[in-house]
């Protein structure tokens, strides 16, 4: 568009001249990215009534009302940038749906095992380790759903179907169980299996539409194209272009693990009465072919997930589109149709056939148990083979953080597990403990009662831990509140200021140990969980009873541990529940439960489908469109400012531009767990090599921290030899104010991870980058390539990775 000009002075030969007027200067943009917990539109853009710009719902970008047109009118925005904000809490914390995703939560640490994968140098293909790492990282999160089937079936099938139908005892004083007594149609134990398997397989079929329905709503979300090369970031993986777009490997999971659900519910059903037919001289000849049938068939089902689980990991070199039709849709199908085979197989009449003693739980329990077990085994010497191979200085646990989060995640799902059955058990025996003399039922596994028994002294194991850290905690504190006030020059000392201030510190300080604390906790539980298993398998006996003869203190402490493991289990069941319900019904109670979401669930599902949905992989692409597009439309500068969990989608998101967007952008993260939290227990994304590479790609970064906050730490990139200096910036002081001055009439507060945007250092770094990309000097500044235009990427040309390239 021509620009206007005015007229000059008239020359003596009165012709006149014009002088263009120089445009407008592009505009700037500031991206606010919110961290955990949420925040309101208008208390991040600090206005009360922002407007919506673009997004939906769930997540949007949001301006203030007088800043909806700010294209339009450039110029009055010189020297300050257009605010907007990115809220992206609706995604863990939407609808009341979101409870149930309390019960995926050892799916969720299962899934956190597989990026907590050691490092591996730069350059060539990985290394067949890596590929065994994913490998038994998706076998564990393939047991975890097994566990959890088979713990429904041990109520439905073994406690209710097989004990309590068959024991006068127990259905006489239960109406609704009346009609499962001697005498009617459902008394054949095979027709009361076949009844209570409904329970367990629409367990499975819930947890296949739970999975189903966010993963069109999450891994389905195409990248924009223009992405760069997958063979440049290989210091960065997370700026792969196939990183966020985890279709196939989740629908290929939910169709192995929603067939080994339904399996296990066919094997449960089959196994007695298969049993009582090869034991039974009466049974026909068809039943027995029919037998052997199903368990042919059970087998090959078998052998055909463990095919799909096994044969290929993620691939992250570009966008796969494509999905693996026959496993996706035979898989499931064919399973199903094998159970509706076996429920009318164990469900033919067997006239004497009777119910007694409990279903082979004890076994099944115990070959999960010492299968998880030997699996984290091998996962911990696989782990530590890449760490002695590439080190990361500051890995958790010497690299042994995945193998960590593995085992917590099992003994989360041991536990829920045994919860439910011991509870089941304990309300159908009434008074009578559940395996004691004389109780009319035998009650669930003796596994399940071992494993009640090793809560306490797993806690207590606990406590002395924390006790250690807190009494080292307030050393600290004691050592660091003498020096506190020399840090604000004019201060007068103040000696319980000085403690609460050192004090903030002490206790962000804590979060350092935490890697130690969780390995001593995997270290107890991996020996009390071998001890428990030991036990069930020599006593055959619930503890209470195993111990009987021996000593009567060690006797005392068997029952001591029986009976306060089952009420520990059955207190952490009802407060359950009652956080589920609550977070149903409540949003605030759903935003309390989604910052644990916020946290856990960053990372796509690599190894368990049934995990909850990876909300980044919907908001790393909306950032990156945006970011993208609004460049490419105006040509202006842009920061994104993330705090907290912002930060570290701010970072992804940076990953995935293009090299010409990138250079008209800068990062700003404040209270950032990028190194502290994320490079210690994810080192092969968040590491020093990752993290140096982002400031090699982007050296228009600022990092603030404090050495209150918790969470937030510095990044550790960067140095004085640097064009732009090092990337952090701090300890910033906290508070502001050591005591009362003119500036600070009353006392300041300390603020820890909250608040950075009050601290004048927020304005002038976010200033300086600004400054920074409209240096001219800058190098790539005056680079003029071309933006990519947004489209959707649709390549199919190109071979996808060969099998579990990323593990």
């Amino acid at each position: 568009m021509p620009q206007p000009a005015l007229p000059d002075a008239v020359p003596p030969d009165g012709a006149h001249r014009t002088v263009p007027v120089p445009p407008p200067p592009p505009l700037a943009l500031e991206l606010f990215v919110h961290g955990v917990a949420g925040a309101a539109p208008g208390e991040l853009l600090r206005d009360p009534h922002p407007v919506r710009v673009t997004g939906d719902s769930t997540a949007a970008v949001f301006r203030r009302a007088e800043d909806a047109d700010a294209e339009a009118h450039p110029g009055r925005y010189a020297g300050r940038p257009v605010p907007e904000a990115y809220c992206w809490s609706r995604l863990t914390s939407g609808n009341g749906a979101r409870a149930l995703w309390l019960l995926l939560l050892p799916f969720m640490v299962a899934n956190l095992a597989h990026w907590a994968r050691p490092a591996t140098a730069p350059g060539g293909p990985p290394p067949r380790a890596v590929r065994a790492y994913g490998l038994l990282v998706r076998l564990l999160a393939l047991s975890l759903t097994v566990l959890l089937v088979a713990a429904a079936c041990e109520v439905a099938l073994d406690l209710l179907a097989w004990q309590c139908a068959g024991s006068r005892a127990c259905t006489g004083s239960r109406a609704r169980l009346a009609f499962l007594r001697p005498g009617g149609w459902w008394a054949q134990p095979g027709r009361r299996l076949a009844l209570g398997a409904l329970v367990p397989a629409a367990l499975t079929g819930l947890l296949w539409f739970l999975s189903a329905r966010t993963w069109s709503a999450y891994e389905s979300q195409p990248p924009p194209a223009g992405t760069p090369d997958p063979a440049g970031h290989g210091d960065a993986p997370l700026g792969r272009p196939g990183f966020w777009y985890g279709r196939r490997i989740v629908a290929r999971l939910r169709a192995a693990h929603t067939a080994a659900g339904l399996l296990t519910v066919a094997v449960a059903v089959a196994a007695p009465a298969v049993r009582e037919d090869l034991h039974s001289a009466a049974t026909p000849a068809g039943l027995l072919a029919a037998g052997w049938a199903v368990r042919v068939l059970l087998a090959a089902g078998a052998v055909s997930v463990l095919w799909v689980v096994c044969r290929r990991g993620r691939t992250e070199a570009r966008p796969d589109h494509r999905l693996d039709r026959a496993a996706v849709t035979l898989l499931p199908s064919g399973a199903l149709a094998l159970l509706a085979a076996v429920l009318l197989y164990a469900g033919w009449s067997r006239p004497g056939w009777t119910s007694s003693g409990r279903l082979p739980g004890d076994v099944a329990f115990g070959v999960l148990m010492l299968g998880q077990g030997g699996c984290v085994l091998a996962l911990a010497l696989v782990a530590r083979r890449l760490h002695r191979r590439t080190p990361t200085p500051g890995a958790v646990l010497g690299g042994l953080g995945g193998p960590a989060a593995a085992l917590l995640g099992c003994a989360l799902g041991g536990v829920m597990s045994g919860g439910v059955a011991q509870r089941v058990a304990d309300w159908l025996d009434g008074p009578a403990a559940p395996g004691a003399p004389g109780d009319p039922l035998p009650g669930p596994p003796v596994l399940l009662s071992w494993q009640a028994a090793v809560l306490p002294p797993l806690l207590l194991a606990l406590a002395l831990v924390a006790a250690v850290a807190a009494v080292r905690a307030a050393a600290t504190r004691r050592g660091a509140a003498a020096t506190v006030a020399a840090e604000y020059p004019g201060a007068v000392p103040d000696p319980d200021r000085s403690r609460r201030i050192a004090g903030a510190r002490a206790a962000a300080a804590l979060t350092d140990t935490a890697p130690w604390f969780a390995g001593a906790v995997c270290l107890v539980t991996l020996l009390l969980g071998a001890g428990a298993l030991a036990g069930a398998r020599v006593s055959g006996r619930v503890p209470a009873e195993a111990a009987r003869d021996a000593h009567p203190l060690l006797a005392a402490a068997a029952r001591a541990a029986q009976d306060s493991g089952s009420w520990l289990i059955g207190f952490g069941m009802a407060a359950f529940v009652a956080l589920g319900r609550r977070a149903y019904r409540d949003p605030a109670s759903r935003r309390t439960i989604g910052i644990l979401w916020d946290v856990g669930t960053f990372w796509p599902r690599a190894a368990h489908p049934f995990a909850p949905p990876c909300y980044a992989e919907r908001a790393v692409p909306d950032l990156t469109w945006r970011m993208t597009g609004w460049t490419a439309r105006t040509g202006g500068r842009l920061v994104i400012s993330g705090h907290s969990q912002g930060s570290v989608l701010a970072a992804a998101a940076v990953w995935q531009l293009p090299p010409g967007t990138r250079r008209r952008v800068a990062l700003l993260t404040y209270g950032s767990p990028l190194a502290r939290l994320y490079g210690r227990w994810f080192p092969a994304y968040f590491g020093p090599r990752p993290l140096a590479a982002l400031h090699r790609d982007l050296d228009c970064w600022r990092n603030l921290w404090r050495a209150t906050d918790p969470i937030g730490g510095p990044v550790g990139v960067g140095g004085s030899a640097d064009a732009d200096g090092p990337v952090d910036r701090g300890p910033l002081a906290d508070p502001v104010a050591y005591g009362r001055d003119p500036l600070h009439p009353l006392p300041a507060p300390i603020l820890r991870h909250t608040d950075y945007q009050a601290d004048p250092a927020f304005t002038a770094e976010r200033d300086a980058l600004l400054a920074r990309l409209a240096d001219p000097s800058r190098p790539g500044a005056r680079e003029d390539a071309d933006l990519p235009a947004q489209r959707i990427s649709k390549a199919r040309a190109a071979p996808a990775d060969p099998p579990g390239t990323a593990g």
